[in-house]
């Protein structure tokens, strides 16, 4: 089984300067957990998720000292998003993904076709809905 079979083609993405509050609000309006993070060409240069939004690792950088930490647009996507993520192919196996994710602990990740152009994203949500396909078959 390939990788295209069960990925989500329509795809929400951000961008580097986008405000983190106002990327909050859009993975809460389209009920998604990760946003692919694209440049101005189109071009995938990492991912940000909902949990990145939720509690940035710098602020845990110390334990003898709390941040106060405010979810608004003064920090941009670019300032907490994972550069260089992890990816997938269309053409993969379904097996390669499952072990990234469960490799690196992932919930999602983007997906390229062969001219490196973002066109999904495989999610564990993807991969459920995939087992219940799996399993209904069986039946």
């Amino acid at each position: 089984m390939k990788v295209s079979q069960f990925m989500t083609s329509k795809v929400i993405t951000a961008r580097p300067e986008d405000g983190i509050r106002e990327t909050f609000f859009r993975m809460r309006q389209y009920r998604v957990r990760h946003l692919p993070v694209i440049d101005k060409d189109g071009k995938l240069i990492g991912i940000i998720s909902d949990r990145d939004l939720r509690r940035p690792d710098w602020v845990d950088e110390t334990l003898d000292i709390a941040h106060a930490y405010q979810l608004d647009d003064n920090l941009s996507v670019g300032d907490m998003m994972t550069p260089n993520a992890k990816l997938i192919h269309t053409y993969d196996k379904v097996e390669k993904a499952i072990d990234l994710l469960l490799e690196h602990r992932f919930g999602a990740l983007p997906v390229l076709n062969k001219e490196e152009e973002l066109v999904g994203i495989l999610s564990a949500y993807d991969l459920l809905k995939a087992l219940m396909l799996c399993l209904e078959d069986k039946k």
